[in-house]
């Protein structure tokens, strides 16, 4: 599923307009993204969490050259499911 279709499915759902559920999926995105950008977490019960993992820099290798490569310290976002959604996945 797209970003469209999804946005395409809360007008059906909820009777907005498509460019309003196109509004709210955008601003909901856009107020995630600014929150884990910020090293908090969201949590939508029922759903799940979504939280920033912090990845130390280490040491890899050149897959081609076998070289010896410096990996610098990243941060990366993460979705824990809730258990009423594993639930509903089995």
């Amino acid at each position: 599923m797209t970003k469209n279709e999804l946005a395409d499915e809360i007008a059906q759902r909820t009777g907005l307009s498509a460019g309003q559920a196109r509004q709210a999926l955008d601003a909901t995105l856009e107020v995630v993204s600014n929150q884990l950008a910020g090293g908090n977490e969201v949590s939508l019960a029922g759903f799940g969490k979504f939280s920033v993992s912090k990845r130390a820099a280490r040491e890899g290798r050149n897959p081609a050259t076998g070289e010896t490569i410096a990996i610098a310290a990243s941060n990366s976002a993460k979705f824990s499911a809730a258990s009423a959604l594993k639930k509903r996945l089995n």
